[in-house]
């Protein structure tokens, strides 16, 4: 047998001392060692083309030990091998089919092209392949499988695909609405009348989604610009690694405008991922002086027992003016889909000031939603799924010639034709060259030193504050696309 490899010893010796150090650590400095917060995180330092050495610690006494030897382990192989601290209990999805009787519980992975030139692995023990974490048509991010099958030559077949794009469908829950639900809030005599009709309106823009398929990834710069009305929506792809969609509606007769601005992060665990939707929300009624703000609950999808969808966790709103606030809690059904009422709705809005609860809200987001006032035990039906988002008709092209380059429709047209036509081979023809143009455009870029600027907003971004866009334009003005009334 020969010599043992770097990374043979390496393991050994990590092995060995972990279960007998009883010193304290050097002064090494600042940790070397990475918490794992994500897989999507944990794939992208794979791609970085560093090995990564991973240690699924458990909380006990030996706990202690193993990190004092993780740590010298880290600062002595630093930069050229990552040293990765997991906790089991944490992440059960990522732990279970990586564990081993002896305790600690350590692998090493590899990227994709550094598995291929790696030999037999020596040591029982040490796991050598290629880690992809989210499912294929469902992970947006730069280190998913949408990114590495493009590295590698492999393209995401168009039957997963919807004849739309991401972009498309973030602003339909905007203007493609049965009732004018957005204009209701406008209209409120009272503070609390115009609350009750926002909470009303950020129910309809929920929609039930399909298991199984996904609308396009916006390419960077993609435009989606319609009007509804008076209500005239843009939005734009102002990231692609990683994705951020901002959308700014205004109705200049209502007085009124809509910032939003969408960054999703999926998690991976196990049976299921869970994407939370960062970012903030806006809607402004202008001749109140009044700002409502909100967040998104996250999109669940499962896998096991039974592939479903839906909207889960908390939607807040709150309006900064008049102190009223909304706690909203969107449920599913249960682990096994055989019990409780799916897509349910439950939630309050009192006075953040006082405290004093006013309303009790309970119902299915995809049904009916009902509010009880908590003084009176009046009732009365907020939202109808039915009525609003039954018999929506889809948006028109009224002029030709005003219709950008980069406007979602256009972008994706054939592919979307193809994918209607169930005409497969044209369709990934289609698909193709839309990547690929956009990866010709980044090569571009970088070969003349460019950074890419967003045309309608202005966006920055903070570790504390996340993703922030303003719209550079006060109104949004009419669309070349519009939706009949």
């Amino acid at each position: 047998m020969g010599e043992p490899s770097l990374f043979d010893k390496m393991i050994n010796h990590l092995r060995a001392t972990s279960k007998y150090y009883t010193g304290y650590p050097k002064d090494l400095g600042p940790s070397r060692i990475i918490h794992f917060t994500s897989e999507r995180e944990f794939v992208q330092l794979l791609h970085e083309g560093y090995p990564v050495v991973v240690a699924f610690t458990l909380r006990c006494n030996l706990t202690k030990h193993l990190d004092s030897v993780l740590e010298e382990a880290a600062a002595e192989f630093h930069p050229h091998v990552k040293f990765m601290r997991v906790e089991c209990p944490k992440y059960p999805g990522f732990c279970i089919t990586r564990q081993r009787k002896e305790y600690p519980f350590i692998e090493i992975f590899h990227s994709p092209q550094q598995t291929l030139n790696q030999g037999r692995v020596a040591d029982p023990n040490i796991t050598k392949y290629a880690v992809k974490v989210l499912p294929f048509n469902y992970d947006t991010s730069a280190y998913g499988f949408r990114e590495f099958f493009k590295r590698h030559g492999i393209q995401l077949s168009p039957l997963f695909n919807l004849p739309k794009s991401h972009l498309q469908c973030f602003g339909e829950s905007v203007y493609c609405i049965g009732n004018d639900l957005l204009g209701r809030c406008n209209k409120g005599e009272s503070p609390q009348d115009r609350f009750t009709a926002v909470v009303s309106w950020s129910i309809s823009i929920l929609r039930p989604m399909i298991f199984g398929i996904a609308p396009y990834n916006p390419i960077l710069g993609e435009t989606h610009h319609v009007s509804r009305g008076n209500l005239n929506v843009l939005l734009e792809q102002v990231s692609h690694h990683p994705p951020v969609t901002a959308l700014h509606g205004t109705d200049e007769k209502e007085n009124l405008e809509m910032i939003w601005c969408q960054h999703p992060t999926p998690q991976f665990y196990g049976t299921s991922v869970e994407t939370e939707v960062h970012g903030k929300r806006q809607l402004k009624l202008l001749n109140h002086g009044e700002t409502y703000e909100m967040n998104s609950p996250k999109l669940l999808i499962k896998f096991l027992p039974i592939p479903w969808v839906d909207w889960v966790g908390e939607h807040r709103i709150r309006c900064h003016e008049t102190g009223l606030e909304a706690e909203l809690y969107y449920g599913s059904s249960s682990f096994f889909g055989l019990r409780g009422n799916p897509r349910t709705v439950k939630g309050k809005i009192f006075d953040s000031m006082s405290f004093e609860l006013l309303y009790e809200i309970d119902g299915q987001w995809d049904r009916t939603v009902k509010m009880k006032d908590v003084n009176s035990g009046k009732e009365t039906v907020i939202y109808n799924a039915k009525e609003a988002i039954s018999g929506l008709k889809a948006p028109m092209v009224t002029d030709q010639k005003g219709v950008w380059p980069s406007e979602s429709a256009l972008i994706w047209g054939i592919l979307s034709q193809a994918i209607l036509g169930k005409d497969w081979s044209k369709a990934r023809e289609a698909k193709k060259a839309v990547e690929e143009k956009q990866r010709e455009r980044l090569r571009e870029r970088e070969s003349r030193g460019e950074t890419w600027v967003p045309n309608h907003f202005t966006v920055t971004h903070s570790k504390e504050g996340g993703w922030d866009c303003s719209p550079i334009q006060k109104w949004v003005p009419p669309a070349p696309i519009s939706v009949p009334l």
